[in-house]
């Protein structure tokens, strides 16, 4: 039981250092989601945005944490 409350501080901790990375260093992240790759379409009364490249990134860099974590642990 305390292996999976340490995971899930661990995990709490994670979340909260990116919060602060995007609420302090927003700016710097303008560019994500308005990727080539990402759709968007826009008319009157209607919007539709599907950030398909920045999903992949995101997923591409998790994966990659997931994995230098069990390497490491």
């Amino acid at each position: 039981m305390k292996e999976i409350a340490r995971m899930m501080m661990v995990g709490g901790g994670i979340i909260m250092l990116i919060g602060l990375t995007i609420y302090f260093a927003g700016s710097y992240f303008k560019w994500f989601g308005r990727l080539p790759g990402d759709i968007r379409i826009e008319k009157p009364g209607f919007n539709f945005y599907a950030p398909i490249i920045s999903m992949l990134i995101i997923s591409g860099i998790i994966s990659l944490l997931v994995w230098l974590f069990k390497k490491l642990f």
